[in-house]
Parts: C-alpha cells; sequence; structure tokens
C-alpha cells in the first residue's frame, strides 16, 4: 500500500510574527525545531518510516524535514528539493505583519487575498527589498510577482505527478515537508475537495499527516498520525 506523509514546516519566526512570508526565506523559532523534532519521533513511534523525502527550498522546510529524520534515525534516506513546494507567494503583502494590513486595508480584502481560491495579493514591485530576482535558487525560475491558491495548485500538481507519484508507484513511502498552501494542494487534489472548501482547510504546523492509498494513488484514508 503506497503511503505519503505530509508535514507543514515548524513555527517560524515570521509566524511567530503574524507576518505574511510567502516565498521569503525565513527559519523556525525554537518551538518550530520542537515540532519537527516531535513530529519525526512520532513516526519513529508509530514505526511509519519514510524511505524517500520531497521538500521545498525554503529554509523552514528543509530543516523541519532534516530535524524529523534526525528524529526518526532516517537522516540517510534519498531527498529532492524543488521551488515548486514552496509556499504560495503573497507578493505585495510578503514582510507585512497581517494584523496592520487588515486595519489599513480592511478586514474583508484582506481575507479575500488570504482565502480566496483565485484572487491573489498585491503583486511585489521589482527592486523590493524582498525581491528575489537574484536569489541563486531560483536562477532560471520565472519568479512569481504574487499567487493565489490556484497559481499555487497550478505548479505544485504537476510537480507531485512527474516526481513524486512515481515513487509512491513504486512501493516508497514519501515524507512532504514543505507549506500549508503547497501541502494544501496535494490535499484538495488527493481527497478530490472542492475550490470553495479548500480554501478554509487548515493544516497545523508540525503535525505529520497521512494518506493510505491505493495502487492508482487514489485516497483510501486520511488521518492525523498523531490520532492512531
Amino acid at each position: 500500500m503506497p503511503r505519503l506523509i505530509l508535514v507543514r514546516h515548524g513555527q517560524s519566526q515570521w509566524n511567530l510574527e503574524n507576518r505574511f512570508t510567502g516565498w521569503w526565506d525565513v527559519d523556525l523559532t525554537a518551538q518550530g525545531e520542537t515540532e519537527a523534532r516531535a513530529a519525526g519521533a512520532l513516526l519513529a513511534e508509530k514505526a511509519l518510516l519514510p524511505t524517500v523525502a520531497f521538500t521545498s527550498v525554503q529554509t523552514r522546510a528543509i530543516r523541519t524535514l532534516h530535524i524529523a529524520l534526525r528524529a526518526c534515525d532516517r537522516l540517510w534516506i534519498p531527498e529532492f528539493k524543488d521551488w515548486r513546494l514552496n509556499e504560495r507567494h503573497y507578493g505585495g503583502l510578503t514582510g507585512l505583519d497581517k494584523a496592520e494590513t487588515a486595519a489599513k486595508h480592511g478586514v474583508e480584502q484582506v481575507k479575500i487575498w488570504r482565502r480566496s481560491f483565485d484572487t491573489p495579493p498585491p503583486v511585489l514591485e521589482p527592486g523590493s527589498k524582498y525581491d528575489l530576482a537574484h536569489d541563486p535558487r531560483y536562477a532560471g525560475v520565472a519568479i512569481p510577482a504574487t499567487e493565489s491558491l490556484k497559481d499555487t495548485i497550478a505548479r505544485v500538481l504537476p510537480y507531485y505527478e512527474s516526481a513524486i507519484a512515481p515513487m509512491l508507484r513504486a512501493g516508497e513511502t514519501v515524507l512532504v515537508a514543505a507549506h500549508g498552501n503547497s501541502l494544501r494542494a496535494l490535499v484538495k487534489h488527493l481527497s478530490n475537495i472542492s475550490d470553495a472548501e479548500i480554501v478554509g482547510l487548515e493544516i497545523p504546523t508540525g503535525r505529520p499527516i497521512v494518506y493510505d492509498l491505493a495502487d492508482d494513488l487514489t485516497a483510501r484514508e486520511r488521518f492525523y498520525l498523531s490520532e492512531r
């Protein structure tokens, strides 16, 4: 039975500060490290050990992966990093305090930017201090200026089909350590969740979600590992 394990990165510094993060590279807090370690310890406790891993190119996800793998003694497994597993790009909201942004633009407008399926935030202007045009990890990548959840899904799913799904079909137990919105894209696809419903799905930090999959990779069951 193919198994897919999804883990959202542990708490980041900007999670703690309530700021829009997106593609900006922010590290884990001490609490985030603890969450990642607990995720790995739970994998060991439940004897659900990954044989291959995927993550984004963002530090908070990579470190979550490595901390979790160390905790379950699986640092040695193959791992693959790809920008298509990055968090949704929050455009011109990047770096802004969420409460201050709501006070400036109105709660409803910010809710639309954050939670609508296909309405992206304002674009990030070229030359902004959060412009990643010269970041070497994105050499050759057409960096978006902003993304909706729909846009995020449009890059995550092709990567899933081309890179992750073949590993599952080969019988690997796959761990994906990524972000709230890139994981939401996978959950939407695997659980056949509607556009309207997916925006309300919350994925907690550091809490492994397990998919038991049929041979054709349709979902037989989805559950939090902590509840088994």
